[in-house]
């Protein structure tokens, strides 16, 4: 983003403009939560947000504008550093098509093209392709700041207790706050742990990492690089190696053919968004496999991004069977025979792991999965019209948490960890339950308002007693009758 002066005074005008729109929309204006005395005697925080990027920042903004104002924001980066963007992303521009919002959460001038104007001008939107992870990293802070959002960075949390009926969030270096309800909006890893084979995972650290590894890309120059993974993730952390100068860089794909459909973009309608988690099980387990089956696509431009370079070679139908050290090489074992090379990037994406999540350790043996609530049955049982499995098990997606309507985790055994239920995943193992929610740019329009209603509605049950008392006492009169004078 340009660091001009003359762009500011744009920007300034733009946040004068959103506070305007907010403060025309804010209706009810009423304030209605009630504070709740957390056991060091200050209020507990109504919402406490883990996860400063996208999905967190437009949560906190949705429950202000719905007046729960008690809530923060936190994040264990620091400030500018939330999120993938500029980080493990290594994409030159988001792969979303630029008119996609979801931050402003409909709000025109808190949109990204508002921002992008304001910055850049409209002529330069109108020739805009694909908008930059940079500008998209500086347009979320800009939300975050412009709305106020309370955001703690350099705050990470490790561990969640129930405490005299709220929630204890323990935070690294012994930092305590209380909340009614926790979100954990920890994006892509936030269900579990970035995955890889354990014979790669065995290999000594400085010959492998995984594509959201820190990677020295300039040490790669002049070496032999294998990439695991025929994903987008896979082909840019390829590129990066070509770009560095690496000798050889060859990318392996267990597929007879790389996947090319990217199903995120046939989903992307307002009935599929609001509607697949009001489906039975058993058609959301339908849709869901079929599409996290396709895995996700990559576009034109990240394929070209790698194919310019002659070092580059796609490898089809050569799964990774095994690896080893040899002398200060590597050997891979794949089926059509050993592939030698000096350094080794995994694009596995994610694994399923609640213990893998110190902040999940106190319930994570009792957190309802998929397996708990839904067995699929084979294509020809379910009357699937086109004959296809779409039903059948697959054991990866029936490890993902099988989420409550507020995207509350639930308890696999009723009466143990029951508290459970005001923790509330919005990250990548919402899927399953949701669809696309919370870790997609295309969802956000329709997943975070969903949540926070959700949030809402919690916060209104829970002290339902207390609204009725308020009720009974209300004897604010909207009128004053006076006496009539006769003349």
């Amino acid at each position: 983003m340009p660091d001009d002066a003359p762009f500011a005074a744009g920007l300034d005008a733009l946040a004068a403009r959103v506070r305007d729109d907010l403060a025309r929309i804010a209706h009810p204006r009423l304030p209605w939560m009630e504070p709740v005395a957390g056991p060091d005697g200050k209020p507990a925080l109504d919402v406490l947000i883990v996860g400063g990027g996208q999905s967190g920042v437009a949560i906190a903004h949705g429950l202000m504008r719905a007046h729960v104002d008690n809530v923060l924001v936190v994040d264990k980066a620091p400030r500018g550093l939330e999120g993938p963007w500029l980080t493990y992303a290594r994409m030159p521009t988001l792969r979303s098509p630029k008119d996609y919002t979801g931050p402003d959460l409909d709000l025109p001038s808190l949109a990204y093209q508002s921002w992008h104007e304001a910055v850049y001008g409209p002529a330069h939107w109108q020739a805009l392709e694909l908008i930059t992870r940079q500008d998209w990293a500086a347009y979320l802070l800009w939300v975050r700041d412009v709305t106020g959002v309370p955001v703690a960075n350099e705050t990470e949390l490790v561990d969640i207790a129930p405490v005299e009926g709220l929630l204890e969030a323990r935070f690294a270096g012994g930092g305590v706050r209380y909340a009614r309800k926790i979100v954990l909006a920890t994006g892509q890893d936030g269900g579990g742990t970035w995955w890889m084979p354990d014979f790669v995972a065995a290999l000594p650290v400085h010959v492998r990492a995984h594509t959201a590894d820190p990677i020295d890309f300039a040490a790669l120059r002049g070496r032999r690089v294998a990439v695991l993974g025929a994903g987008a993730s896979a082909l840019d952390n390829a590129a990066m190696a070509l770009e560095a100068g690496a000798r050889d860089v060859a990318l392996f794909c267990r597929r007879a053919e790389p996947q090319v459909i990217q199903p995120f973009r046939w989903l992307t309608f307002a009935g599929f968004l609001r509607h697949l988690s009001d489906l039975d099980d058993a058609w959301r387990w339908r849709f869901m496999s079929h599409i996290l089956g396709l895995r996700e696509g990559f576009p034109q431009p990240t394929w070209d991004r790698c194919a310019r370079h002659p070092a580059f070679r796609l490898l089809t139908g050569r799964p990774w069977t095994g690896a080893r050290m040899a002398g200060d090489a590597v050997l891979i074992d794949t089926p059509a025979g050993p592939h030698e090379a000096d350094f080794l990037i995994c694009g596995t994406g994610i694994m399923i792991d609640f213990a893998a999540r110190p902040e999940l350790g106190r319930c994570a043996g009792n957190i309802a999965r998929w397996r708990d609530r839904y067995d699929p049955q084979p294509a020809e049982a379910d009357g699937d019209p086109d004959g296809k499995a779409d039903g059948e098990a697959d054991d990866r997606l029936a490890d993902f948490p099988y989420l409550g309507p507020d995207f509350a985790l639930l308890p696999r055994q009723p009466g143990l960890t029951d508290w459970m239920r005001d923790v509330h995943m919005f990250n990548i193992a919402s899927t399953m339950s949701f669809g696309p929610s919370g870790a997609s740019i295309n969802a956000m329009t329709t997943a975070v308002p969903k949540l926070v209603s959700g949030l809402t509605r919690g916060l209104f049950t829970a002290d339902v007693e207390k609204h009725w008392r308020s009720l009974r006492d209300y004897d604010v009169p909207q009128a004053i009758l006076t006496e009539r004078k006769t003349p």
